[in-house]
């Protein structure tokens, strides 16, 4: 029963939008629940868990609580949202064209666990992002130029927030990840304080911050090419058993 203080939404996640096969990209779902629950919130940040792979093709119920919102499949938790006050940290800014010669670096390049991700993986122009993150020579960071494909914008004309949590997602995984190692995300938490325009260019960066057992941790952010800063997120990453 859905009761005056909970709104429920049904959510379909297209093919297009994968990670693994079979499953959602864990940034874009992450976003797609924290934008539909909390709209544009650029005030403060989202705290996204994911419990377990998402499903695409496949109607799930988005659940908005008063302070917190959920994505079940039957009786089965998929990601779990509530709002938090603390600002993720953001890595350094890389101006665009040295964070584009890092993708030449990229571990995916050699072996890719995820070759169809939508984010990072090795997929038509146009059609995923196409986000490469390498190491910067001489820092502890990882980057990519990211080129904004025209394919993916919002009846306004602007990139949807899910799109930006996807690029901040992968990108903390390949801090870690040797060629064809992978993971899978278990929570991301995101804040984006500016919009994201299709044709544009801008700098994805991200560090590994720690690991404890088969967690992995990494902070990621999207700089304009100025060096503005449009989002930044932190990740724990959780490694097969």
């Amino acid at each position: 029963m859905t009761t005056a203080a909970e709104l429920q939404t049904v959510v379909t996640v297209p093919a297009r939008f994968r990670g693994p096969e079979g499953a959602a990209n864990g940034g874009w779902i992450a976003g797609t629940v924290a934008e539909t629950a909390y709209g544009a919130r650029h005030d403060s940040a989202v705290e996204v868990t994911l419990h377990a792979p998402t499903p695409l093709d496949t109607g799930l119920s988005l659940r908005q609580m008063a302070n917190s919102a959920t994505l079940t499949h039957g009786d089965d938790l998929l990601v779990e949202a509530i709002p938090v006050t603390e600002r993720p940290a953001a890595p350094e800014f890389v101006p665009f064209n040295k964070a584009a010669r890092a993708e030449s670096g990229f571990p995916g390049l050699a072996g890719h666990a995820f070759p169809g991700c939508f984010a990072c993986g090795l997929r038509s122009p146009g059609d995923g992002l196409r986000i490469f993150p390498g190491p910067v020579s001489g820092t502890d960071l990882f980057a990519a130029g990211w080129r904004v494909p025209m394919t993916v914008t919002d009846a306004d004309g602007a990139v949807p927030d899910a799109i930006v949590w996807a690029a901040l997602d992968c990108a903390t995984g390949w801090s870690h990840f040797r060629s064809g190692e992978s993971a899978l995300l278990g929570r991301l938490t995101a804040q984006i304080t500016r919009r994201v325009y299709p044709g544009g260019t801008y700098s994805v960066v991200a560090r590994a911050t720690g690991a404890d057992g088969r967690k992995l941790f990494g902070e990621s952010a999207v700089y304009e090419v100025d060096g503005t800063l449009v989002a930044s997120a932190r990740a724990v990453w959780v490694t097969p058993a």
